[in-house]
């Protein structure tokens, strides 16, 4: 077993599990998706950590891989099916997208920074993951073109209500991400029912802001 294999057992084992994931397809997933393919070479040694990994480029927005237990949890409480239409929002790199790739019929990812989007792009196809696709997209707009979506996930927080998110949800759809509009944020999860949407906290989690789903700034006099 390579020394990623067993970081990535270990991560599974010592990380994912005890965090009361117990879907066997969200854990086969996780072993499965090498994530240091997802990250730069000077940070490989990093990939397993219990961390939000930067994955930017040098001068660029920073851009983060979120904790591999947060994208477990929130997988999980999406249950995806096999014929689910997906979308990923800040994708970054394209690891969630992999992950939910396994799980899903068709992915749609987007990223705001382009050439991480291109790498994302690039990193996915060497891996096989014919199913995704990736796009250059502010996270606020998602991508309307393969909607409306089974499942959305976001793959960072964001401190706005994503109501054009929302509305590229399919009836009975549901939407997961980190809700960081209130203290302490948490993740929530929410779901399309007709003209309405409900949501229901999850767990509590933080993780990076979404470039472009911040809260916009407050006036002051």
């Amino acid at each position: 077993m390579s020394d990623f294999s067993t970081a990535r057992q270990k991560m599974v084992d010592g990380q994912v599990r005890p965090s009361d994931v117990t879907d066997p397809r969200i854990l086969d997933a996780m072993l499965a998706v090498p994530r240091e393919a997802f990250v730069p070479d000077s940070q490989r040694a990093l990939a397993y950590l219990d961390l939000d990994l930067d994955v930017s480029e040098a001068g660029a927005a920073k851009r983060f891989l979120i904790k591999p237990v947060v994208t477990a949890k929130m997988l999980q409480a999406a249950e995806i099916a096999e014929t689910d239409n997906v979308l990923v929002v800040g994708c970054a790199s394209g690891y969630a997208a992999a992950v939910a790739a396994t799980l899903a019929s068709r992915v749609t990812a987007t990223e705001s920074d382009g050439a991480l989007a291109a790498k994302a792009s690039d990193v996915l196809a060497k891996l096989g993951f014919g199913n995704v696709t990736v796009r250059t997209a502010a996270a606020a707009d998602g991508d309307e073109t393969n909607a409306p979506y089974d499942v959305i996930v976001l793959a960072g927080a964001t401190e706005i209500v994503p109501d054009r998110l929302y509305r590229q949800l399919r009836d009975g759809g549901r939407l997961v991400g980190v809700f960081a509009i209130s203290k302490p944020p948490r993740a929530m999860i929410v779901t399309h029912s007709h003209a309405d949407f409900g949501d229901r906290a999850l767990f509590d989690a933080t993780v990076p802001v979404l470039p472009g789903l911040q809260r916009p700034p407050a006036f002051v006099f």
